[in-house]
């Protein structure tokens, strides 16, 4: 049984500090403007954003890297990132995988705050243990046109997580980088006029707004290595060879 911290420390640990990122990380960090640039076009809805909305409907969400940090630029055997599985019983993107994240609240300092937050009450996470790296730009998810705000963290005292709201999320796990950059985990997908990279990860599907933001990332960073983006599997299948347990195809809404 995981150990959850009782309280969070809203407000705090919530600046942006690149400088105590490990070096295996600067890449990416470098590249993350040019990386904004490949989230929109491979891993959301093709077919027409409609206009971002400027209401405070917004949301954060926390790429959290974890790995030694062995004073080098090459990536570690034991990097991983935090997945979670949203429970199929959630009224909006249910079944989907996803990053740890949510609604920016008022009460929030500002989106790092509110991805940090979200992750303590989704999977229990101590923000103490997470570096702020560094903010991307916000994406707008296709097709309400709600921006998103990815954060992306630095786990360098990683401790136990899991699911601390079971309403929320019924999996929490770490993922190698290395079962993600292995082209035989990489899939293009695509459904009614929209294809985007998807990740066959523990049995699950990742598709949508996490694919690419995951995909931009191992891009980016120079991880990347060469796969099949010629050939695009059709959604209801992969996700019907999946244990995603996601609606049927037609309510499908495009992941976030």
């Amino acid at each position: 049984m995981v150990n959850f911290p009782l309280n969070d420390q809203p407000g705090s640990n919530c600046e942006l500090r690149p400088e105590h990122a490990p070096r295996w990380l600067n890449g990416m960090i470098e590249a993350i403007p040019s990386s904004r640039t490949h989230v929109d076009v491979r891993g959301v809805d093709s077919r027409g954003l409609q206009s971002p909305r400027s209401d405070a409907r917004r949301a954060a969400v926390l790429m959290l890297l974890a790995g030694s940090d062995h004073g080098g630029e090459g990536l570690p055997d034991d990097a991983t990132i935090v997945l979670t599985h949203r429970s199929p019983t959630m009224r909006s993107h249910s079944g989907q995988i996803a990053f740890p994240g949510g609604r920016v609240d008022p009460i929030d300092a500002n989106p790092v705050d509110a991805a940090l937050r979200e992750a303590w009450e989704e999977v229990g996470l101590d923000r103490g243990e997470v570096t702020p790296m560094a903010e991307l730009d916000v994406v707008h998810i296709r097709p309400s046109g709600y921006p998103v705000h990815p954060v992306l963290g630095y786990w360098h005292s990683p401790s136990a997580v899991g699911v601390a709201s079971p309403a929320e999320t019924d999996d929490v796990f770490s993922v190698p980088l290395q079962q993600l950059i292995d082209p035989t985990n990489r899939l293009m997908v695509g459904w009614a006029g929209w294809q985007g990279p998807a990740f066959k990860v523990n049995d699950y599907l990742v598709w949508g707004f996490t694919a690419g933001l995951l995909s931009a990332m191992l891009d980016e960073a120079g991880w990347q290595q060469p796969w099949n983006r010629n050939e695009t599997l059709s959604l209801e299948i992969a996700l019907a060879n999946s244990r995603n347990n996601e609606p049927q195809v037609k309510q499908v809404r495009f992941s976030g």
